[in-house]
């Protein structure tokens, strides 16, 4: 296991905080998210928490700057419902405190059980199917699947892939 590096320990702490404020996104970016994703995918982004909202919508933005005209729909749904397996394990802010840490330390051991905390663990493989089921993209389903594994196993385009995991990451 490879400890996580400093800045992503920054990343956790800031998600933590921005979690706490339990308000979605503003009325103009939820216009904007729903002119971007398809019907089963709006259904999917209106189960997400407000605050799980607003960090996909950042990472979306984030994605934008640094794609440019490469971030297609397909790319924007796929930084917009990353982590929307999130919703199957109905962990609040406080619960998914413990549960990443523990997913930290011990994510294969603890993901293989049938409980909250081993689907939270799992979101990443729940979402891929929660996305194939709603007739997303085929390269949106792929990055929810993969935003969590090593470069060398991504099947986006590297550069897409990259683009996206920076956005998470900030």
């Amino acid at each position: 296991m490879v400890p996580p590096s400093p800045r992503h320990l920054i990343h956790l702490v800031r998600r933590f905080f921005g979690a706490l404020d339990r308000r979605g996104p503003d009325g103009a970016s939820e216009r904007w998210v729903a002119s971007v994703l398809g019907p089963g995918e709006r259904t999917l982004w209106a189960a997400m928490s407000g605050p799980d909202r607003r960090h996909a919508l950042d990472v979306a933005r984030r994605a934008v700057a640094v794609l440019g005209s490469q971030a297609t729909r397909p790319v924007l749904a796929a930084a917009l419902l990353h982590d929307v397996g999130k919703i199957d394990a109905g962990l609040g802010t406080l619960l998914r405190v413990p549960a990443t840490v523990a997913g930290l330390v011990a994510r294969e051991r603890l993901a293989g059980g049938d409980g909250r905390l081993a689907r939270y663990l799992r979101h990443d493989a729940i979402g891929a199917g929660l996305l194939a089921d709603a007739g997303a993209h085929p390269l949106t389903v792929a990055w929810a699947a993969e935003h969590h594994q090593p470069p060398a196993t991504w099947t986006v385009p590297p550069e897409v892939g990259r683009a996206l995991k920076a956005a998470d990451d900030d």
